[in-house]
């Protein structure tokens, strides 16, 4: 069981991957609940180091890079730079931001894979893997594809099908191809380091199963449960990889080897709290040894695996370091009722995101909290967006705080007015509002973001009520000395916001705390009600929140119909080929260019145009069905293939005397057939 008090806290998002931008699937996942939990125990004072970095080996890197013709460092220096930027413009506020491609990484790497070496925790083992004969070299599972064996998926991967979401192996595709070559690969031995998983069995279902049985989220012991529970137990994992690209195996004999990316990968918090504790002067051993120090991993629940099983394991045979408190896994964020894919741009990115919608990250990191996949797979759509910040951000907790600022100024110059006689109703909410501190903090603690940041929305709520039923713009004209009761309460409610709402809406808590000169304002100043003394001057905030428009969502929304339609275009199949015919059939075709004289649609038609065309050898009268795709004045004066000598048919009453010849796009969209340059009318196609 988690202890109650700890006193320091080690809390990591998942590195995210240096191959592509950053999208809002990642950010639900982990890097906003992270966020609003780092916030959440600055604001009590706690000390925290909160680290990431950017994941910069392994094989979907190298494969970008070969695509696109640069090195696997230039790819993760610009990934990494594009993150890093994006990351800090949203307000993740991360103690430190490193790369796995960094020396002290590499170092801290091969420092723990050869403590576990030196302590015989590896099977060394010569297994067969595929190898490419014409590039010369071991693939690694994303370089094999083939027939997947359980859904047909001819793009199945070598470790995974992401049409069906089976996890295979190379050796179980039908028909394996290089994605280097194109090549079928062969089978060839090779030697590898092997972590026994099946040893850590026991000490693994202790640790989470009995010790974070009632902590953990059912998800994340559910999960493991499946692994340590198998009926085949853990199996042995290869802990290395033949590649160039990475972080190189530190034995004699392991050349052209790498650490396997998830063996490497998570030691990349460690490597980075080393940086950062250089650079502050702190010692980075207390927050990773020390066991009053509280390690919290923030993932989504792809890396349940690596961050609840390897990474404990290897944490545990090296001796001396703590283990992860909790891993908080988030489900996965769908978009628009698809799941989000980067490779066919079905993603809202978060660089085009903070271009588009300036000064709003805080509108985003709302709907996404509001809206996690906490429990269960979530889907984001533009239209709750849309409603939430109109109907949420805008008229409750928006409203709230202008009406109260603005009706201070109009009836009291700005200055908080003195709080007199309280009534039942005033006590009534004094005594409520000093409960939701404790409330907020104990989902935050508990890692229910959604539930703390709708208990925080419901103190908005009470000050949006509390002003309706008080009504304070009816007081001012009898009363003077209750209107200033009444908006001394209502402008504490919203300074209590401005501390409770800080892990969730920074830039507008920060907005707030500058409004009432209360930056220092930390959460155990929270559920006061006298926060603001009597005779202080409030600032105008303007609009906290502004209306989202229609066109504003509908524009969102179309940006993903046209990524949807493109790879509809991009995964169209061409039409079989018909049957063979003989030379001497093909012979028989006589096709001519013509020139289109006149051209106009057929009454009581919405597909058939009527032409006139000079063949060379005469006009003649041609019905055609492109009037869906064409004006008639558009075609006038086109020269167009024609079939000549196809037998004349009669339609609408009216002889039909051949064939324009056209080709269909991938979208049904009919294209002419014409000549590069002006061709004399009758001159023949062969």
């Amino acid at each position: 069981m988690s202890k109650k008090n700890f006193k320091r806290y080690t809390v990591t998002s998942a590195l995210p991957y240096a191959n592509g931008p950053l999208h809002i699937g990642h950010l639900a996942g982990c890097y906003i609940p992270s966020d609003i939990y780092v916030r959440y125990l600055r604001s009590r004072g706690r000390d925290v180091a909160y680290i990431c970095g950017s994941d910069e080996h392994g094989v979907a890197i190298t494969i970008k890079a070969k695509k696109e013709g640069l090195t696997p460092q230039q790819i993760v220096d610009r990934y990494n730079g594009m993150m890093k930027k994006s990351f800090e413009e949203f307000g993740i506020s991360f103690d430190k931001y490193s790369r796995t491609s960094n020396k002290v990484h590499h170092e801290t790497a091969q420092e723990l894979f050869k403590d576990l070496y030196n302590k015989g925790e590896f099977i060394e083992q010569v297994t067969e893997q595929y190898y490419d004969e014409e590039a010369e070299q071991f693939l690694a599972d994303r370089y094999i594809e083939g027939t997947c064996p359980v859904c047909g998926n001819e793009n199945a991967y070598g470790d995974q099908c992401e049409r069906c979401g089976s996890s295979l192996s190379p050796t179980e595709l039908i028909n394996p191809k290089s994605k280097l070559s194109g090549a079928t690969p062969v089978l060839k031995e090779t030697k590898h380091w092997f972590l026994d998983l099946a040893r850590y069995s026991g000490f693994l279902k202790k640790y989470i199963l009995e010790e974070h049985k009632d902590d953990w989220k059912n998800n994340v012991l559910g999960q493991c449960r499946s692994w340590l529970e198998a009926g085949d137990g853990l199996q042995a994992r290869s802990m290395t990889r033949d590649m160039e690209w990475g972080i190189p195996v530190p034995l004699e004999g392991a050349e052209g080897k790498v650490l396997y990316v998830w063996f490497d990968a998570p030691i990349g918090y460690i490597s980075a709290t080393k940086e950062w504790a250089a650079e502050t002067d702190k010692d980075w051993e207390l927050y990773w040894k020390d066991e009053e120090t509280k390690l919290v991993h923030f993932i989504g629940k792809d890396n349940i695996v690596f961050h609840c099983i390897i990474f404990p394991a290897i944490l545990k045979t090296h001796g001396e370091f703590i283990l992860p408190d909790n891993v908080p896994a988030n489900e996965f964020l769908n978009l628009e009722g698809d799941k989000i894919s980067t490779s066919r741009n079905w993603a809202v990115w978060l660089h085009e995101y903070l271009e588009e919608f300036p000064g709003k990250q805080d509108v985003l990191r709302y709907v996404l909290t509001a809206n996690a996949p906490e429990t269960k797979d979530n889907d984001f759509t533009w239209k709750d967006f849309q409603a939430r910040n109109n109907s949420e951000l805008v008229a409750i907790y928006g409203n709230f705080i202008n009406r109260a600022i603005v009706l201070t100024h109009k009836y009291f110059d700005g200055a908080v007015p003195a709080k007199a006689e309280l009534s039942s109703y005033d006590q009534e909410i004094l005594d409520e509002l000093n409960s939701f501190p404790a409330k907020i903090a104990d989902s935050l603690e508990r890692y229910r973001f959604r539930e703390a940041l709708a208990t925080m929305m419901e103190l908005a709520r009470l000050g949006n009520k509390y002003l309706a039923d008080t009504e304070p713009w009816k007081t001012i004209k009898t009363d003077e000395t209750r209107t200033g009761t009444i908006l001394n309460i209502a402008l504490n409610i919203a300074a209590n916001l401005a501390i409770l709402s800080e892990p969730f809406l920074p830039f507008t808590s920060a907005k707030l705390k500058e409004s009432f000169g209360m930056e220092g304002q930390k959460w155990e100043n929270a559920g006061n009600a006298d926060l603001l003394e009597a005779g202080e001057l409030v600032q105008k905030t303007g609009l906290l929140f502004e209306k989202i428009e229609d066109e504003v969502v509908e524009k969102q929304i179309q940006r993903l119909m046209d990524a949807k339609k493109e790879n509809e275009l991009a995964d169209a199949k061409a039409e079989p080929m018909k049957d063979i015919i003989s030379f001497d059939d093909f012979v028989k075709l006589d096709m001519r260019v013509v020139t289109v004289l006149e051209a106009e649609k057929m009454p009581k038609s919405k597909k058939l145009i009527k032409l006139k065309v000079d063949t060379g050898l005469g006009t003649r009268t041609v019905l055609s069905g492109v009037a869906e795709h064409f004006e008639p004045e558009f075609l006038v004066g086109k020269q167009v293939t024609m079939l000549i000598n196809l037998a004349p048919r009669k339609m609408m009453g009216i002889d039909s005397e051949g064939m324009i010849l056209m080709a269909e796009d991938k979208d049904g969209k009919l294209k002419l057939i014409q000549p590069h340059e002006g061709t004399a009318p009758g001159s023949t196609v062969s």
